[in-house]
């Protein structure tokens, strides 16, 4: 493993340029700067837009305390749909109006000798935490054969680093990991189990007492969850380019979706596949060395890593003090601190996840997040981070406050014509084009993604034909108007709940597809239904006409339970399988990974 090297400070173009590079050297810190200028005077421009819109329409008839909190809300919750409509735009641009896109955002992803061989070790982790063992070892068996059939794994070591706290689960794991080391008599010494007797630190304790114990045998890791799964040439992809960059100390693939037959999970990932393509290629473009780090599919340089990325413990107690649940982005900040690039390699290249395969455990998982993000308001004050890794830790924290300003928005709205103002006066036609092209830009990221694909050579071909694409986007787009309402107040509630201590456990996922019944999908969603029919009645004893206008935001609540329901039932998958509506180009073409998995599933007891 390679000593952590001092940050040098200026370091000038290897051409001679005498330009000041960011840290791995590969773009001029000018350039980037230039890029971040211009996507935050795109941005603030039409945020500034949008709010002088906004005050036109709320002070026709003077401010009333209805006005000033429904302006203050989407004060905080535009500048999200802002800056992804931007990263849209420019993913597409990219993909689609200029040359060598992928060199613009990614400039060092060109570089690797495919042929070139591995000079430096990899450790390849998956973390549990009563998981399905079964599962699990699946999907690390395929990965290791995959890269061992790329004729380097001798470069290569596995570990199973288990939190599990079920003693049943535990002999499962041991008894897994027994079959699968005998199995590889030739790699047993590049084997290992380790079960923690606590959860520590959660999973970025697991990780750093990996580093501590192993962590000197090798120079990168690349972590996995359990539901992930990675091709051995996009492994080895990774290792090539981060050995040419040493300076590039975290490096995330573009992780999507692997076929489901979970229904939920099939459609959602449907959007998002197209969606992130071009948004992470958008900001890319201009985030540059600050980027992304989501955890898992990515490799990283273990010895910066311990060095500089050992996260604080807050002060006070949870939910917002204590060990930092949303650990990654906090890892890729500290990483650029010590004068290491964090990269996104922004292209779909063999690194794939599960969804949440139902409505109650998306929410779960969203959950976690929005706690573990909302402890980043104790981080802002880190001293030496980047302004743009100040930036990501802002982000992070406005992704969710906007949450509960969408839902004190929707609800002004309906009391709105009990305020007391003269109706008769309200700017209609401006305020029904401004709820227009708001729409718009909520789904600018999933629009952008269909343009990308139909744009793209042979494109809709990989997803079964036109007809079948543009059905499967009809779905997707209906779908996510109703998730959305729904995850969205259910995050609400649960950030007032941190207001008085409520706190979320770090704790295994159900990831494999299954049916919710009445009473638990009624547990989980009776207060959307409770909002839904509130808010729905209020617009309705306003106008009918003001109730269908609102039906896109509002219908997914009273929808929830029979959204929830019918998104796990099994049926459902299995004829949206058979159909192969919101298929992915994995189900019509499966890589040899997909089919293995598929196979080591189908044979395990």
């Amino acid at each position: 493993m390679s000593p952590v090297a001092p940050l040098s400070g200026v370091e000038a173009d290897a051409r001679g340029s005498g330009a000041i590079l960011s840290p791995a050297g590969l773009q001029p810190r000018a350039t980037l700067k230039r890029r971040r200028v211009a996507v935050g005077l795109l941005n603030a421009i039409t945020y500034l837009g949008l709010l002088l819109w906004l005050g036109s329409v709320l002070s026709v008839d003077g401010w009333t305390w209805v006005d000033v909190t429904m302006f203050a809300c989407f004060a905080i919750a535009a500048p999200w749909s802002v800056l992804g409509v931007w990263n849209a735009i420019l993913g597409v641009w990219l993909l689609h109006g200029r040359r060598r896109a992928l060199e613009l955002a990614a400039p060092f992803a060109g570089s690797a000798d495919a042929s070139a061989p591995l000079r430096q070790a990899t450790a390849v982790l998956m973390t549990l935490r009563n998981e399905d063992p079964a599962r699990a070892f699946a999907r690390i068996g395929v990965v290791k054969k995959s890269v061992d059939a790329t004729g380097e794994g001798a470069k290569f070591g596995w570990f199973i680093l288990s939190d599990t706290t079920d003693p049943a689960v535990a002999a499962a794991e041991e008894a897994a990991f027994g079959r699968w080391k005998a199995a590889n008599p030739a790699d047993a010494d590049r084997m290992a189990y380790r079960r923690r007797d606590n959860n520590e630190g959660f999973k970025a304790g697991n990780v750093r007492d990996f580093c501590l114990r192993w962590g000197a045998d090798y120079e990168f890791m690349l972590p996995l969850d359990a539901d992930s799964l990675m091709t051995g040439d996009t492994i080895l992809r990774l290792v090539r380019i981060a050995q040419d960059w040493p300076r590039l100390g975290i490096l995330q693939s573009l992780v999507v979706g692997a076929p489901s037959t979970s229904a939920f999970a099939r459609i959602f990932q449907f959007g998002m596949r197209h969606g992130m393509r071009p948004y992470t290629m958008g900001s890319a473009y201009w985030a540059g060395d600050c980027g992304p780090f989501w955890g898992h599919n990515a490799l990283v340089r273990i010895a910066p890593f311990m060095a500089h990325c050992d996260l604080p413990v807050l002060p006070g107690s949870p939910p917002l003090g204590g060990q930092i649940l949303s650990h990654d982005q906090v890892e890729a900040v500290l990483m650029r601190r010590a004068g290491y690039e964090a990269r996104v390699l922004p292209e779909e290249c063999g690194s794939y996840e599960d969804n949440p395969p139902t409505l109650l455990e998306f929410t779960r998982r969203d959950l976690r997040w929005c706690q573990g993000n909302m402890q980043y308001w104790r981080l802002l004050s880190l001293p030496g981070i980047e302004p743009m890794s100040r930036f990501q830790l802002v982000w992070a924290i406005a992704m969710f406050l906007g949450l509960p300003a969408w839902t004190t928005i929707i609800a002004l709205a309906a009391v709105k014509p009990f305020d007391g103002e003269d109706m008769s006066r309200f700017p209609v036609v401006s305020a029904a084009a401004l709820y227009c092209v708001f729409l718009l830009m909520y789904l600018a990221p999933k629009l952008a993604g269909f343009l990308d694909i139909a744009l793209t050579r042979g494109g809709l071909k990989r997803y079964g034909g036109g007809l079948r694409f543009f059905a499967g986007a009809a779905i997707e787009i209906l779908f996510s108007f109703l998730l959305g309402a729904v995850s969205t107040f259910r995050t609400t509630l649960f950030m007032l709940g941190l207001l008085f201590g409520r706190s979320v456990m770090w704790n295994g996922q159900a990831r494999d597809a299954h049916s919710l019944s009445l009473p638990t999908a009624f547990a989980g969603l009776w207060p959307q239904l409770a909002f839904g029919f509130v808010v729905n009645a209020l617009f309705a004893a306003t106008s009918p006409a003001l109730l269908a206008w609102a039906l896109p935001l509002t219908a997914g609540y009273v929808l929830a339970i029979p959204f929830g329901m019918a998104t796990a039932s099994p049926w459902l998958g299995k004829k949206l399988a058979e159909s192969r509506l919101c298929g992915l180009p994995e189900e019509f073409a499966p890589p040899a990974e997909i089919l293995a998995l598929g196979e080591a599933r189908r044979s395990t007891p």
